[in-house]
């Protein structure tokens, strides 16, 4: 029973923290943060939309007892609704790591992820866990594994000639249902470790050459498993084939975090596009993505595209995704840059704007933010068409720590245009993005954005086609910078002013031309 004293310590506590969180001159305001404790790792996870909601699980390290999944709902992707944590260890777990969410035909919602193997008590396996409360406040856990490893994130089985062969045990995909069956895609990591002897980042082509495994261990690919009951599992074959001929992905690179989702033709929603998307990690090079078609006679997903959306890190990082009731699929990244000692500060973990996706009349990856973002805006500054030279030039009365920028400009064919970010008043100081012409590319260049994070210089491909504008829609949100261009490029990354800058400056090759620009300042959505 809790005491008076008790409650008061209570409440004492939890006003410091948020007094602490809010104080906290890196801590976003309308980008998701991990409400308190460790968001190491703090994958996005179980994203699913049912009775009008969104949900969102985060995964993180409760001090108390372990890795949870932590569970929010919203009904405009602003604003969120904390509910008790969905996902908590037990004898099975010892230690809870990603997966994904299904709502069935009734309403029903399973939840599947990582259960990682308790000392001395097995291997883990994949688990899942379902709800029939209509708010999905409440859930259940099958009482054993619905896939047991045989080692950690590994089930060993052996072929028709009796030779053994390895399938990924790990990250568990979303369930689809066809036909009355059940089916869900298990991640390789662990497999390419067993026979990376150097480690996932150290691997080379010359190391391939000198083991004795096949080679189609390599590479990113997924496990296809099928059940008719939810709780019986069987291995069916490998998902896809990764297509090392064209080399659209290493051979060091893994497929965790899978998700495979249906595509519309739009980013409002609407009609299905006939085509998949594969969303997924490597470890070592972040999210990416394939665009392909389910073959359902078969079931087998075929890639036909390849794209990223991490290029020089891993900062982009654990997609996680939904449809929702208009037919979009929407997404959530963890941004895995993390400054020093960030555990003394009582939080950690952040996450990117939800952002929708769809399949452009090109075929290729349409991205843009979730429309619902506007509802944050106020005190809009709208400052017109101007022109540019190679002298930065300044933006006064601008909140540069939170806000949103539309940008319209027209380039010369050979022309850069550039802003400063988070600037600080002798220009010593700032993040620098744009979109170079002639590169043929968007760029995000943290180089002298301050001491802690990721001092680097990413490039996402990216061209304008003959008269098309530059349309350029960034967010600044403390130590979060969105840049989204022409809704099919997007480069999402951490910063770290240590000067704590506020300054916004424009530039580019003389003949630029701003034909419109809207700043907004950006309303705080997160409780703390």
């Amino acid at each position: 029973m809790t005491t008076s004293s008790d409650m008061s310590a209570m409440i004492t506590h939890a006003r410091q923290l948020r007094e602490t969180l809010l104080a906290d001159p890196h801590r976003p305001t309308y980008h998701f943060a991990t409400p308190e404790d460790i968001g190491i790792p703090g994958d996005p996870n179980g994203a699913f939309f049912a009775n009008g909601r969104y949900h969102l699980m985060y995964l993180y390290a409760c001090r108390a007892d372990g890795f949870r999944w932590g569970h929010l709902s919203s009904h405009d992707l602003v604003h969120w609704r904390a509910h008790p944590d969905a996902v908590l260890p037990d004898t099975l777990d010892g230690g809870i790591f990603s997966g994904g969410a299904f709502v069935d035909d009734d309403g029903v919602c399973y939840l599947t992820y990582w259960a990682l193997p308790v000392e001395g008590q097995g291997d883990g396996g994949i688990r899942i866990i379902k709800s029939c409360d209509p708010l999905y406040n409440t859930w259940e856990k099958f009482a054993d594994y619905a896939i047991a490893c045989t080692e950690g994130g590994i089930l060993k089985r052996a072929d028709a000639d009796g030779r053994p062969i390895y399938l990924g045990c790990a990250d568990p995909s979303n369930i689809w249902k066809k036909d009355g069956v059940y089916y869900m895609q298990t991640g390789n990591l662990c497999v390419l470790l067993k026979f990376k002897r150097d480690g996932l980042n150290t691997y080379t082509e010359e190391a391939l050459a000198e083991l004795t495994v096949p080679e189609e261990i390599y590479g990113d690919w997924v496990d296809l498993f099928s059940s008719r009951d939810l709780r019986t599992w069987e291995f069916r074959h490998r998902f896809y084939t990764r297509d090392a001929a064209n080399r659209l992905t290493d051979p060091n690179e893994d497929d965790m975090c899978p998700s495979f989702l249906p595509l519309s033709i739009g980013k409002e929603g609407g009609a299905f596009s006939g085509k998949y998307l594969q969303l997924f990690i490597s470890h070592n090079r972040g999210c990416q993505y394939y665009i392909g078609t389910y073959d359902k006679a078969r079931d087998l997903f075929l890639p036909e595209t390849h794209g990223r959306m991490s290029w020089v890190d891993n900062t982009y990082f654990a997609p996680e995704a939904l449809v929702d009731d208009k037919g979009r699929q929407i997404m959530w990244a963890w941004l895995t840059d993390n400054r020093q000692d960030e555990l003394t500060y009582g939080w950690s973990g952040v996450y990117g704007l939800p952002r929708v996706l769809w399949l452009r009349p090109d075929g290729s990856l349409g991205m843009a933010p979730a429309p619902e973002l506007a509802q944050l805006r106020y005190n809009p500054m709208p400052l017109g068409a101007m022109s540019l030279d190679t002298t930065p030039r300044l933006l006064s009365g601008i909140n540069g720590r939170s806000c949103e920028i539309n940008i319209s400009a027209t380039l010369p064919t050979n022309g850069e245009f550039s802003l400063y970010l988070r600037a600080n008043d002798d220009l010593t100081e700032y993040t620098k993005i744009g979109y170079d012409a002639v590169a043929r590319q968007l760029y995000f260049d943290a180089t002298h954005s301050g001491t802690q994070g990721r001092p680097v210089h990413e490039t996402a491909p990216f061209a304008l086609q003959e008269g098309e504008l530059l349309e350029l829609t960034i967010f600044v949100d403390n130590s979060v910078i969105e840049i989204y261009a022409n809704e099919r490029q997007a480069i999402c990354r951490r910063v770290y002013p240590d000067a704590d800058g506020a300054g916004v400056l424009l530039f580019g090759t003389p003949g630029t031309q701003i034909n419109d620009l809207v700043v907004y300042e950006m309303a705080a959505s997160n409780f703390c």
